[in-house]
């Protein structure tokens, strides 16, 4: 699967449970909307994943990759209820970087 170089990192990022690399893939003024929240900014989003990283342990595997949509479909598995599950993750780029991601059931 051919995968934008900034969500091939983004993966390996959450692959390897690494909070301040995730939180690198993301633009100064980008949000994140999962669960119902919306994480603005690069510590809230270092915040937020590494608080995740630790309560769901969660790995991604990229199923998918819709160009046109910019949206991976990711077999997510983890310390939670239904795991494993299939994610979509609807990224919108600028540039080098993600400026936002909303991740869906």
């Amino acid at each position: 699967m051919n995968l934008p170089h900034i969500i091939s990192k983004l993966v390996k990022a959450q692959n390897d449970f690494d909070s301040a690399a995730y939180a690198s893939c993301f633009a100064e003024n980008a949000a994140v909307f999962d669960e119902g929240k919306t994480h603005n900014g690069k510590a809230e989003i270092e915040n937020w994943i590494d608080k995740a990283n630790k309560e769901y342990h969660a790995i991604m595997e990229p199923v998918d990759y819709d160009e046109k949509e910019d949206m991976l479909s990711a077999k997510t598995s983890g310390n939670f209820p239904g795991s494993p599950i299939v994610l979509k993750y609807h990224f919108k780029l600028s540039g080098e970087y993600i400026q936002s991601l909303k991740v869906t059931g």
